[in-house]
């Protein structure tokens, strides 16, 4: 699924937001987001399953999480 995306807006403090993005790199690959014991994990992924790149953040400053689907998904549904 090359393309998959996810953009993670964090509150940054007296500097106000910080953006970042999670993208799957390679063709084969998704992204995945696990919420666990106050972190959001954002994780790039294999099609075996294994974390290429992960990032983490504490989600009481996690604003907003945007998934943008492949292309692909997104003709499917019309």
């Amino acid at each position: 699924m090359k393309g998959d995306r996810v953009e993670i807006v964090i509150d940054a403090g007296g500097e106000g937001t910080r953006t970042y993005e999670v993208v799957a790199s390679r063709a084969g690959r998704r992204v995945e987001i696990a919420t666990r014991r106050g972190v959001v994990e954002v994780s790039e992924v294999t099609r075996t399953g294994t974390a290429v790149r992960t990032a983490r953040f504490m989600s009481s400053r996690v604003l907003a999480l945007v998934e943008y689907p492949t292309s692909d998904q997104l003709h499917e549904s019309e």
